[in-house]
């Protein structure tokens, strides 16, 4: 009734044409006339309609199979009752001996129980191919740093099938590369997804079941193809699947608290043991789940040929020093000496913080920081690549008292022609294990007061190589022992008393 009174309204009050209102409602010219003609609005009594369709039963088979093979093609291009009554017409000729209207009623009934309705509620009955996907928490570890983070759940309800994929963080772009990485690892898409409410999908909750989504999630729905459906309004136990499983992988999982050195391969590792969790039977079912999730798979969308890049890029400011901030001024990442005082393009993953050159080329890489405490990345290298190159002006430029004390001191010991090596050698190893360890270095090299370069190399290659410890030799007992040879330096001596004597022979 609301859409009749919205029909009637842009007619006669608003003086719109039939042609507008079809434009704007998708309606056809005729629905829109019969609702502007209609006199009589007493409520009509729906038709009772057969529940089974039992003269279809001998073709149900064929209809059924071509709308499951729907949900592999788009929209526009999915059957229709006109078109299957037209399938089964050519195929069976005077053997088929139903009407259109028994079609179409059957057509309606599977297109709900496979499609499902517009409007938001899960079916009872989970359809292959079909997934749910929720974030959950967990702790986590890496590289000896507490992290509290979140972890993407995407369940296949009809098979109990799932994986996970965790993050420092519950934003759009862990949403969609934790999907992608899965999708990517599946071979397919899911034909349908189930998500709540989360306001990096959904900006406005409308009537009758509508929402107003974000303009990167409806990109990423239709780059990837499927269908995104919502539950009721703080109603996430509708999927039921997927909050399972969120439990179920942080019980198994995720306990102990995990520790790690990279995020990327502990979540690379994760989705081969999901494929290992498979393997077990199905609560319900009489079969495993992996047996099961042979059906949904069947049912997946084919991956686009091309990838959709889900990272996000914005402008930003820098200052004096070549930093610049994001989440309010907490958190501070550095450039380059280079692009001070100006403005740079910065590239923003799930994981990483990555300011660009002006043709989109990387100049540093951060990783990126979560949580409303202040935390600051500086990345050296382009730095002391830029002092360097001009080590005269090194104490007249900000970047000088940014350096720690032991390097400033042991710059201060060099010559004006030295810095700049000094610098260039630092830059080199800091490039190959860390600024941290270049700067252990140069403590090292002021206590031993060394100041040339070679020295540098050697005690950066003998601290932080790979020195190989080799055991001490066991010689076998039947090798003879010999005695420790002492020499006699008195000849020594009695040469040392001729010294400067012409007579001496030589």
């Amino acid at each position: 009734m609301t859409q009749v009174d919205d029909i009637r309204k842009k007619y006669f009050e608003e003086g719109k044409s039939i042609t507008q209102i079809r434009r704007e409602t998708g309606r056809d010219r005729k629905t829109i006339r019969m609702y502007l003609e209609k006199d009589d609005w007493n409520e009509e009594t729906a038709p009772v309609e057969p529940k089974e369709f039992p003269k279809l039963d001998p073709f149900k088979g064929d209809i059924d199979e071509w709308l499951l093979e729907d949900r592999k093609a788009k929209r526009k291009q999915r059957h229709t009752a006109r078109r299957i009554y037209g399938r089964l017409s050519e195929k069976y000729g005077e053997q088929f001996n139903c009407s259109y209207r028994t079609v179409a009623g059957y057509v309606a009934k599977r297109k709900e129980e496979i499609f499902g309705k517009k409007s938001g509620y899960l079916p009872l009955e989970h359809i292959p191919g079909e997934a749910q996907a929720d974030f959950g928490d967990a702790d986590f570890y890496e590289n000896g740093k507490l992290f509290s983070g979140k972890y993407l759940n995407l369940s296949f309800p009809y098979s109990n099938k799932g994986y996970f994929q965790l993050f420092k963080g519950e934003n759009q772009e862990c949403l969609f590369e934790g999907l992608i990485a899965i999708f990517e690892h599946i071979g397919g898409v899911p034909n349908r997804i189930w998500f709540d409410n989360a306001s990096t999908i959904v900006t406005d909750i409308l009537k009758h079941g509508r929402r107003t989504l974000t303009d990167d999630f409806l990109r990423f729905k239709e780059h990837y193809r499927f269908e995104a459906a919502f539950c009721n309004v703080e109603a996430g136990h509708e999927k039921g699947s997927v909050e399972g499983k969120v439990g179920y992988h942080r019980r198994n999982m995720l306990v102990p608290v995990p520790r790690f050195e990279s995020l990327t391969e502990f979540n690379r590792e994760q989705l081969e043991k999901c494929e290992l969790d498979a393997e077990r039977d199905h609560y319900r079912k009489n079969a495993t789940i992996a047996e099961l999730y042979v059906e949904d798979k069947v049912a997946l969308l084919d991956l686009p040929a091309v990838p959709l890049d889900v990272s996000k890029y914005i402008t930003v400011s820098t200052n004096g020093y070549g930093k610049f901030y994001l989440n309010n001024g907490l958190h501070e990442y550095s450039v380059s000496p280079r692009y001070a005082n100006t403005r740079v393009l910065v590239r923003i993953t799930a994981n990483e913080v990555i300011p660009l050159t002006e043709s989109h080329r990387e100049i540093i890489r951060h990783g990126r920081f979560y949580g409303n405490i202040k935390q600051r990345s500086m990345k050296w290298m382009p730095y002391l690549t830029q002092l360097s190159r001009c080590p005269g002006a090194l104490k007249y430029t900000g970047i000088y008292q940014m350096l720690p004390e032991s390097v400033k001191y042991y710059l201060e010991r060099c010559n004006k022609s030295d810095k700049g090596k000094v610098l260039q050698v630092i830059a080199s190893l800091t490039e190959k294990s860390g600024f941290e360890s270049a700067v252990e270095t140069v403590d090292n090299a002021l206590k031993y007061d060394a100041a040339d370069t070679d020295s540098l190399i050697s005690l950066h290659n003998r601290i932080h190589g790979n020195v190989i410890e080799l055991a001490p030799i066991r010689l076998s007992e039947n090798i003879p022992k010999l005695a420790r040879f002492i020499p006699d330096l008195a000849a020594y001596d009695t040469h040392l008393g001729k010294a400067g004597d012409k007579n001496v022979d030589r």
